[in-house]
This record gives structure tokens, C-alpha cells and sequence, in this order.
């Protein structure tokens, strides 16, 4: 699971790119936000947020990885396959942490994830972590989300 300066290094860096893509298909997940999207794809914020369907599906079939195009509407996407748009979750996401929250969240799941393929492993985690992270937040009013808070929240619902 790439995020943050994992997904900046791989932006700047032509080698560490082309590595990514020799992986198997699906044996990586990236979870950008838009500017770090944009800057995978080069191209600018605005390009990636007018079509981010468009983007999801570009970054997953260029790096050969699930990926995750995190904001409002969160789209899913694996090479090859159509890009799902999650619908759980609020504005509070976007307070600091909850994106590490999020890549935690997928990373722990995913190792604890049975022996399906690899691609379709890792779509089904990050499907589920994805939708379990919004709805973990639905409880919380706008505004700041505490990471710790969502933390917990994720643990209570993934006990119930």
C-alpha cells in the first residue's frame, strides 16, 4: 500500500515508476488524493478532478496497481475493470490522518485477506476498507475528524 511520499517519490522518479510497473497486476494498492494524482498522471488537479473516473482508471492501468482516488466520492479502480465510486463518508475525511488511517486500514486488512488472486484480493479489501472508512465517519458531525477517533470507530464497526 502506497500513499503520501510513496506516491510523490514514484512522481518523480522514472525507475522507481517502471519497477511499479513490472509488479504483477493488483499487487500494489495507491491511494492519491487528487494532487498526488495529478502529479502520477502529470497533469494538473483540475484535470484529474473533472474526470476522476477517468483518472482512477488511468492510474491503475498505468502503474498495473488498485487504486484508490481518494475525496468526495472516492473512486476504486483496478486494471482493467470498471472504476466503483464509494458513496460513504463525509467532509471530516479530509482532516489530517485520515488518509494514513485509511492505508492502515487497507494494509491490515489485506494481510489478513484469504488466498484468492492477487488482483481480486486486493480489489475486494479495498472496496470494503474504502466503504467501511466513509461509514465510519458518518457518525461524526463536519469538521475536524481526530484520526484517533476514526480509529476507533473502525474498530467498534468492524466488531459488529
Amino acid at each position: 500500500v502506497l500513499d503520501a511520499d510513496a506516491l510523490n517519490a514514484i512522481s518523480g522518479d522514472a525507475m522507481l515508476a517502471d519497477l511499479l510497473r513490472a509488479r504483477p497486476a493488483a499487487s500494489t494498492v495507491l491511494t492519491p488524493h487528487p494532487l498526488e494524482a495529478a502529479r502520477l498522471l502529470a497533469c494538473s488537479t483540475g484535470d484529474v478532478q473533472t474526470d476522476r473516473l477517468r483518472a482512477a482508471r488511468e492510474l491503475a492501468d498505468r502503474y498495473r496497481a488498485v487504486v484508490v482516488l481518494k475525496g468526495s466520492g472516492s473512486v476504486v479502480a483496478a486494471p482493467g475493470d470498471v472504476p466503483s465510486l464509494n458513496a460513504s463518508g463525509n467532509a471530516s475525511l479530509a482532516s489530517a490522518g485520515t488518509g494514513d488511517v485509511l492505508a492502515g486500514w487497507i494494509g491490515g486488512s489485506w494481510a489478513q485477506a484469504g488466498t484468492a488472486s492477487a488482483q481480486t484480493a486486493a480489489l475486494e479489501v479495498v472496496l470494503r476498507a474504502v466503504a467501511e472508512h466513509g461509514a465510519a465517519a458518518e457518525p461524526e458531525r463536519a469538521g475536524v475528524l481526530r484520526a484517533g477517533n476514526l480509529i476507533e470507530c473502525l474498530y467498534a464497526l468492524s466488531r459488529s
